[in-house]
């Protein structure tokens, strides 16, 4: 159990609260961020949230006081956020997740806490409320919020159902613990509704996205004698399909579905050139590993980085990669260089 005692002084002492969350931020960052600036505003604090890059659409609809500011490469950083007298960061604890919001971090002389509950750290000259044995960040934004006594009001509820259903995909992870439910009932019970929360994030797709999402399964490839699959969105797939970027949210999801997969790996062309790497595994291999050769990192089950590669170069480094890590997790024999194609559709 952390102490937040620290973190209650720090919030009492201050007046103004920037909260920031990851690059790509999910519902777990942005429901953490929602729901400790609600309570932050409920304690007389001014307080927003800081998002580096585009904020996925499905989200805004917790942002009902349009609160939420994103930066994009090349924007200038807001002047609220150079004068914010307490800087907390949610859901991340490296200085590769906070993108176009890192410098300013590092700059900023103010007092930085990060709440998070992912095994790779950086040294961010911050406090660190770190506990990686939860299941998600919006559990310890309950706690951090029980910490300042701020009532629970249906919108921290929903913000927070949000983030801890997010990371549990849903309660059917391999992290959803009994507490979860608990959690959960106690969240319901305040005004969260689990089916309008559902409807409103997994059930508004674009034509667009659903199309990206067709291209990509029929791209889909088995690796490592069908221990790994990974598939591929290259840059020229959003002009094809009308989708964005943000589509390919939650497509990883779909490689570790295969029977006997192991571990599956979404590979992204970047605009500013290399390769996002998302990871999932079933839990034999701690992909969290594979992703710190390349400065990425997260949680034993889901990691992610960022290569300077192109995409091919990144497939063949990431599955060589893969492929030690599982012979070193499990040696029994690998045939390598037989099995299934490791090449993507270029």
């Amino acid at each position: 159990m952390l102490d937040w005692k620290q973190w209650r002084g720090l919030v009492q002492a201050a007046r103004q609260i920037a909260l920031i969350t990851h690059v790509r931020p999910d519902g777990d960052g942005l429901g953490s961020c929602e729901a400790l600036r609600l309570a932050l505003v409920a304690l007389g604090k001014q307080a927003q949230v800081f998002v580096p890059g585009s904020i996925p659409d499905r989200y805004r609809f917790l942002d009902e006081e349009g609160c939420w500011v994103s930066v994009s490469t090349g924007s200038a950083i807001p002047e609220w956020l150079r004068r914010a007298d307490l800087l907390v960061i949610a859901d991340t604890g490296t200085w590769q997740q906070l993108g176009t919001l890192a410098e300013a971090v590092r700059q900023q002389p103010s007092p930085k806490v990060v709440i998070d509950h992912h095994q790779t750290q950086d040294e961010l000259g911050a406090i660190r409320l770190v506990d990686t044995s939860v299941e998600a960040t919006g559990r310890l934004a309950w706690e951090a919020i029980s910490a300042l006594d701020v009532a629970m009001t249906a919108a921290i509820a929903r913000a927070l159902f949000v983030a801890l259903a997010s990371d549990t995909g849903w309660f059917h992870h391999s992290n959803t613990q009994p507490r979860t439910f608990e959690l959960a009932t106690l969240l319901v019970q305040a005004g969260a509704d689990p089916h309008q929360l559902y409807e409103q994030i997994y059930e508004q797709n674009t034509l667009s996205r659903l199309r990206l999402l067709g291209m990509f399964l029929q791209r889909l490839q088995l690796a490592v004698e069908g221990r790994v699959c990974y598939g591929v969105i290259h840059l020229r797939d959003y002009e094809v399909t009308g989708a964005q970027p943000l589509d390919t949210e939650e497509l990883v999801n779909y490689t570790r579905s295969v029977a006997g997969v192991e571990v599956g790996v979404l590979f992204v062309e970047q605009p500013q050139g290399g390769t996002k790497v998302s990871f999932r595994s079933r839990g034999k291999v701690n992909v969290a590993r594979v992703a710190e050769q390349w400065h990425g990192g997260g949680h034993a089950a889901a990691a992610g980085a960022i290569l300077n590669l192109g995409v091919e170069p990144a497939i063949a480094a990431v599955l060589a990669a893969l492929e030690t890590e599982i012979v070193r997790m499990d040696p029994s024999p690998l045939v390598v260089g037989e099995g299934p194609s490791l090449r993507a559709e270029s």
